[in-house]
């Protein structure tokens, strides 16, 4: 199976009030702005519990979650409060573009310099950026601006 986008421990929170959703929190994620809403199709596993074809739905400040139903929880016996181990899977195969924004990186020498000089976890966040998205178009404008960035020295944190 192809590298998770996500393989750690979450606290389940709960919307406040009658009906509120139980759900984990996936900060670490980038909504996907091309999709409604900007979810994110997933597949991937609660504790030992496999999940479904599922979104992960947009709750304000570009931060994700994942809801997690009462059947799946009583499975797993874990109510909000409590940690699971969550971990995710794009539902669809993306195309490797990796080598293909090392290309776009090669053809201009300052970003190429800047881009090695970066810490790993700001190379992978360029990368995460980049592929945060289904469509091609969005995918190679977000390779041409990440390109501009690093050559100017920016982090993708600021974008």
């Amino acid at each position: 199976m192809e590298n998770p986008i996500l393989d750690t421990e979450i606290l389940l929170e709960r919307y406040p009030g009658k009906g509120g959703w139980t759900y984990a929190p996936i900060p670490e994620l980038w909504q996907d702005k091309s999709q409604p809403f900007g979810w994110v199709k997933v597949t991937g596993y609660i504790d030992d519990y496999a999940l479904p074809e599922t979104h992960l739905m947009p709750m304000g400040n570009h931060r994700l979650f994942l809801p997690v139903k009462a059947a799946i929880r009583k499975i797993i016996k874990k109510e909000a409060g409590q940690a699971v181990r969550v971990k995710l899977y794009r539902a669809e195969k993306l195309q490797d573009y990796s080598t293909d924004f090392l290309d776009c990186l090669k053809d201009e020498p300052a970003a190429c310099r800047n881009y090695q000089a970066l810490p790993a976890s700001e190379q992978k966040a360029y990368l995460d950026y980049i592929h945060a998205t289904d469509k091609d178009a969005i995918r190679i404008e977000r390779m041409a601006e990440s390109v501009s960035r690093i050559a100017e020295g920016l982090y993708v944190k600021k974008l």
